[in-house]
C-alpha cells in the first residue's frame, strides 16, 4: 500500500474498516502515474515469471492475485501464461471496482501493460490486452485467511502490498503469507510485495493498520513454504509516503517444484 499513515494503533484485521476502503483514492495517489518504485517491481517480477515459463514451456496456467485490491499490475504479470487469474479481495469497494475494470480498464494502466511489453512474452500477446484481461479475469470476493478451506491450488500467484497491510498483528501477517502460498500447487512460481517498517496508511479519509515487519520477518515467513527465492529492496525510505523504510520484493518458489534460483 501506498498511502500514508496518522500512527499506527493495535488492530486486527477483522476490526479495521474494509468496507470503508475508497479504490479510486487509492488509484488517484498511486497509479495515475507510474512512480520509479513500481516500475521496478514491474521489471523484476516480469522476469522472474517470464524467465521460468520461458524454460518450461508450461502453459495454461491457472493464477490468483490474493488481495487484489485496486491495482491492476499484478495480474498484468500473470496474463501472458493464464487463461483464468482469480482477483481476490475482501473488501466490498475493491471488489466493485475490480468488477468494472475487468470490462475495460482505464487508460492509466496502459503505461504499466507497455512495461511489460518490453518482454518479448508480454508483446507478444495476441489480441487487444483489455479483451485478454477481461477474458482471463474473474473477480471473487474472499478473504485470504479462507484459502486453507480451499481445495483447488492455483498454478501462479502474485500478493503485493497485502500481509504486513491487514493489520497491526505479526502472527496475522505470518498466516496471510503462509495461506498465499499454500493456496500454490508445489514449485508454482510466486511474486510478493511488502511495505517494510510501515506504519499503516490512510486511504481517502479513513486510516487501515499495517504490521511493521523487515526482511527477518518477511524471511522467516516465506521460507516456511518455499525452497527457492530472492528478496529485494526497492526505493528510498518514505520516497512515497511517510511512515515506511522501503518496499520489498520477493520471487520464488513454493515448496515442491525443482526450480532454482541460484543463491538467495
Amino acid at each position: 500500500m501506498h498511502l500514508g499513515s496518522p500512527g499506527n494503533v493495535s488492530q486486527l484485521n477483522a476490526e479495521a474498516p474494509w468496507d470503508a476502503f475508497d479504490p479510486q483514492a487509492y488509484v488517484d495517489h498511486n497509479y495515475k502515474r507510474m512512480i520509479p518504485e513500481d516500475r521496478e517491481i514491474i521489471s523484476i517480477v516480469r522476469d522472474h515469471f517470464s524467465d521460468h515459463f520461458r524454460i518450461t514451456g508450461d502453459r495454461p496456467v491457472r493464477g490468483i492475485d490474493v488481495g487484489a485490491g485496486a491495482n491492476l499490475y499484478p495480474a498484468f504479470c500473470m496474463l501472458p501464461w493464464c487463461d483464468d487469474i482469480t482477483l481476490l479481495d475482501r473488501a466490498e469497494p475493491n471488489v466493485r471496482y475490480l468488477e468494472a475494470q475487468r470490462l475495460s480498464y482505464d487508460r492509466d494502466w496502459d503505461a504499466f501493460w507497455n512495461l511489460l511489453c518490453e518482454d518479448g512474452a508480454y508483446a507478444a500477446l495476441p489480441g487487444d490486452p483489455r479483451k485478454r484481461f477481461a477474458e482471463a479475469t474473474q473477480v471473487e470476493q474472499g478473504d485470504l485467511f479462507a484459502l486453507s478451506d480451499r481445495p483447488e491450488h492455483w498454478s501462479l500467484g502474485t500478493m503485493f502490498f497485502v500481509a504486513e497491510s491487514l493489520s497491526t498483528s505479526h502472527e496475522e501477517f505470518r498466516v496471510a503469507v503462509e495461506r498465499f502460498l499454500l493456496s500454490l500447487a508445489p514449485g508454482a512460481p510466486f511474486a510478493a510485495a511488502f511495505m517494510e517498517h510501515s506504519e499503516g496508511y490512510v486511504v481517502g479519509d479513513t486510516h487501515f493498520p499495517a504490521c511493521d515487519v523487515g526482511w527477518p520477518e518477511i524471511r522467516s515467513a516465506i521460507e516456511v513454504s518455499a525452497d527457492e527465492f530472492k528478496m529485494f529492496t526497492v526505493g528510498e525510505p518514505n520516497a512515497v509516503r511517510d511512515g515506511y523504510s522501503s518496499m520489498i520484493v520477493a520471487c520464488g518458489f513454493r515448496r515442491g517444484g525443482n526450480q532454482t534460483l541460484g543463491d538467495r
